[in-house]
């Protein structure tokens, strides 16, 4: 079933139907509805080459990312790549996926847009100082970041509390009594890291505690990585009784370092993680105390709102969401030893 089809099965013609199907205000209601019914019975389909060609957009929003910052290893990526996915598809865009051989290379974006691949992209893991961010900025290239930079006032973002959720974390060890509290983090260029330490510190600042540099280890964002920082820390002179950890993947790493160790979490030592503990971890079944969000996949769904917004209502932005975290207690934070 081919428009012409369609229009000659309605008594139409080609320009009304293909106007009516468009969402032109010269259709009224009534042969827009009549022609919206036919095509869904008559099981029509338009050519997305050529709605593309009269609309002038691609209905494609790009996300590029890098396989050296571990985001296709990381359950919680693609549970939001999923839930941006789909919001997309119900509004007739595709999420296109394009990889770099470094996240920070500029050109790619260049291609995607002057390419006519995208019409937006979002702009994950980004840093204080964002080369990426500064580029779209300056090409007038829209886009959405998922997170925020240092200055972060002339763009639209979607990002987290990070701050109050390593806030949360040590409030809720001080009042265990631990006086010694280790920091695991991801690369402090990332603005996600940087803030959840600076929260960390300002933690401790507010319980009376002081930190020993000693107790910091990084960076861990995998399980190998996380093993690392529980050997370096625990080979202190005096180890730490607790521990917070900025991601979830460097916590599983922790976790299952210390519990090789033969020490019990909870009890012996306590842990906080900053994220859920993926679904296929081998300690998924651990009630684990967390710092959480909302899931990864409604993170999707409301950030392809936004980026949808950003490209339709351009001069009612920038468009900027900051949601709060929560902490869930679980078994892995006890009082001090």
């Amino acid at each position: 079933m081919n428009i012409k089809a369609l229009a000659k099965e309605l008594g139409l013609s080609t320009s009304t139907v293909s106007r009516a199907l468009n969402g032109y205000q010269d259709v009224n209601e009534q042969t827009r509805l009549r022609v919206e019914a036919a095509a869904k019975a008559l099981g029509y389909r338009a050519n997305a080459g050529a709605r593309r060609l009269v609309r002038g957009s691609t209905e494609a929003i790009g996300i590029v990312y890098s396989a050296a910052v571990e985001n296709l290893g990381n359950p919680q990526f693609l549970d939001m790549a999923g839930g941006l996915s789909e919001r997309l598809h119900s509004e007739h865009f595709d999420l296109m996926l394009a990889v770099a051989s470094d996240e920070m290379d500029l050109d790619i974006y260049d291609r995607l847009f002057r390419g006519g691949r995208v019409d937006a992209v979002v702009l994950p893991n980004t840093r204080v100082e964002d080369a990426r961010v500064n580029y779209l900025l300056e090409k007038g290239y829209p886009f959405l970041a998922y997170g925020r930079t240092g200055n972060c006032s002339g763009y639209s973002w979607f990002d987290f509390d990070n701050d109050a959720g390593s806030r949360l974390a040590v409030r809720h060890l001080a009042a265990l009594g631990h006086r010694r509290i280790a920091y695991v983090h991801s690369p402090l260029l990332l603005n996600f890291a940087w803030q959840r330490h600076r929260g960390f510190l300002a933690g401790l600042q507010e319980a009376g505690l002081s930190f020993d540099p000693a107790c910091l280890a990084g960076p861990a964002v995998d399980r190998r990585s996380g093993r690392e920082a529980v050997q370096a820390l625990m080979a202190l002179n005096q180890p730490p009784t607790a521990i917070v950890v900025d991601n979830n993947l460097g916590g599983i790493g922790v976790m299952r370092g210390l519990m090789d160790r033969g020490l019990r979490l909870g009890k012996d030592i306590s842990v906080v993680v900053h994220g859920v503990i993926p679904a296929d971890s081998l300690l998924a079944g651990l009630d684990a105390t967390m710092v959480t969000q909302p899931t990864a996949h409604s993170t999707g769904v409301t950030m392809a709102d936004m980026v949808l917004q950003v490209l339709r209502e351009p001069a009612a932005g920038p468009f900027q969401m900051l949601r709060q975290p929560e902490l869930v207690v679980g078994q892995t934070t006890g009082p001090a030893a």
